[in-house]
Protein backbone atom coordinates (compact mmCIF):
# COMPACT_ATOMS: atom_id res chain seq x y z
CA UNK A 1 0.00 0.00 0.00
CA UNK A 2 1.37 3.05 -1.04
CA UNK A 3 0.73 6.44 0.90
CA UNK A 4 0.82 9.38 -0.24
CA UNK A 5 0.25 13.37 1.55
CA UNK A 6 0.37 16.17 -0.41
CA UNK A 7 0.93 19.72 1.29
CA UNK A 8 1.78 23.58 -0.01
CA UNK A 9 -1.75 24.57 -1.40
CA UNK A 10 -2.81 27.87 -0.37
CA UNK A 11 -4.50 31.20 -1.25
CA UNK A 12 -2.54 33.22 -3.98
CA UNK A 13 -2.71 36.45 -6.07
CA UNK A 14 -2.81 36.13 -10.11
CA UNK A 15 0.90 36.17 -10.82
CA UNK A 16 1.91 34.44 -7.80
CA UNK A 17 3.71 31.49 -6.93
CA UNK A 18 3.44 27.94 -4.76
CA UNK A 19 5.03 24.76 -4.71
CA UNK A 20 2.78 21.86 -3.69
CA UNK A 21 4.47 18.70 -2.52
CA UNK A 22 3.44 14.98 -2.61
CA UNK A 23 5.44 13.44 0.37
CA UNK A 24 5.92 9.32 -0.56
CA UNK A 25 5.34 6.33 1.86
CA UNK A 26 8.69 4.82 1.04
CA UNK A 27 11.23 5.32 -2.37
CA UNK A 28 9.51 6.71 -5.16
CA UNK A 29 11.62 5.38 -7.72
CA UNK A 30 10.00 2.12 -7.46
CA UNK A 31 6.66 4.05 -9.08
CA UNK A 32 6.71 3.99 -12.83
CA UNK A 33 5.41 7.18 -13.05
CA UNK A 34 4.48 9.98 -10.87
CA UNK A 35 1.68 12.78 -11.65
CA UNK A 36 -0.06 16.15 -10.65
CA UNK A 37 -3.54 16.45 -11.41
CA UNK A 38 -6.28 19.08 -10.43
CA UNK A 39 -10.11 19.06 -10.58
CA UNK A 40 -12.25 22.44 -10.54
CA UNK A 41 -15.20 22.87 -9.40
CA UNK A 42 -17.79 21.16 -11.95
CA UNK A 43 -15.29 19.96 -14.38
CA UNK A 44 -13.02 16.56 -14.97
CA UNK A 45 -10.07 15.71 -12.95
CA UNK A 46 -7.01 16.50 -15.40
CA UNK A 47 -3.37 15.95 -15.66
CA UNK A 48 -1.50 18.78 -15.35
CA UNK A 49 1.83 17.22 -14.89
CA UNK A 50 3.90 13.42 -14.94
CA UNK A 51 7.31 12.07 -14.37
CA UNK A 52 8.12 8.45 -15.58
CA UNK A 53 10.59 6.35 -13.76
CA UNK A 54 13.19 7.64 -16.84
CA UNK A 55 12.97 10.89 -15.60
CA UNK A 56 11.17 12.31 -18.73
CA UNK A 57 8.54 15.00 -18.06
CA UNK A 58 5.13 16.13 -19.47
CA UNK A 59 2.73 19.24 -19.06
CA UNK A 60 -0.34 20.35 -19.88
CA UNK A 61 -0.61 22.94 -22.40
CA UNK A 62 -2.40 25.02 -20.17
CA UNK A 63 0.76 25.20 -17.57
CA UNK A 64 3.68 24.84 -19.79
CA UNK A 65 6.41 27.29 -18.60
CA UNK A 66 4.83 27.77 -15.75
CA UNK A 67 4.68 24.46 -13.81
CA UNK A 68 7.45 22.24 -13.07
CA UNK A 69 7.39 18.91 -11.94
CA UNK A 70 10.54 17.59 -9.97
CA UNK A 71 11.30 14.78 -7.50
CA UNK A 72 13.78 14.30 -4.63
CA UNK A 73 15.14 11.07 -3.73
CA UNK A 74 16.43 11.59 -0.69
CA UNK A 75 13.07 13.36 0.55
CA UNK A 76 10.71 10.56 -1.37
CA UNK A 77 8.83 13.61 -2.64
CA UNK A 78 7.33 14.70 -5.72
CA UNK A 79 7.09 18.45 -6.33
CA UNK A 80 4.84 20.60 -8.48
CA UNK A 81 6.76 24.26 -8.71
CA UNK A 82 3.50 26.82 -10.00
CA UNK A 83 4.61 29.85 -11.51
CA UNK A 84 2.28 32.85 -13.06
CA UNK A 85 -0.34 31.58 -11.49
CA UNK A 86 -3.77 32.48 -13.30
CA UNK A 87 -7.87 32.36 -11.54
CA UNK A 88 -8.02 29.22 -13.96
CA UNK A 89 -5.59 27.56 -12.20
CA UNK A 90 -7.44 26.92 -9.32
CA UNK A 91 -8.64 24.05 -8.15
CA UNK A 92 -8.10 20.75 -5.77
CA UNK A 93 -4.51 19.45 -6.75
CA UNK A 94 -4.16 15.38 -6.53
CA UNK A 95 -0.96 13.66 -6.60
CA UNK A 96 -1.36 10.63 -8.17
CA UNK A 97 1.61 7.02 -8.53
CA UNK A 98 1.16 4.32 -10.34
CA UNK A 99 3.11 0.79 -9.63
CA UNK A 100 2.38 -2.14 -11.05
CA UNK A 101 -0.22 -1.50 -13.09
CA UNK A 102 -1.95 0.09 -9.49
CA UNK A 103 -2.83 3.53 -9.33
CA UNK A 104 -3.01 5.49 -6.02
CA UNK A 105 -4.10 8.94 -5.14
CA UNK A 106 -3.53 11.63 -2.02
CA UNK A 107 -6.06 13.26 -0.41
CA UNK A 108 -6.05 16.70 -2.32
CA UNK A 109 -4.71 20.50 -2.00
CA UNK A 110 -6.73 23.39 -2.43
CA UNK A 111 -4.95 25.90 -4.67
CA UNK A 112 -7.05 29.56 -4.65
CA UNK A 113 -6.04 32.35 -7.17
CA UNK A 114 -7.78 35.20 -6.58
CA UNK A 115 -7.10 38.94 -5.83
Amino acid sequence: QVQLVESGGGLVQPGGSLRLSCAASGSIFRFNAMGWYRQAPGKQRELVAGIISDGSRSYADSVKGRFTISRSRAKNTVYLQMNSLKPEDTAVYYCNVEQDGNSYWGQGTQVTVSS
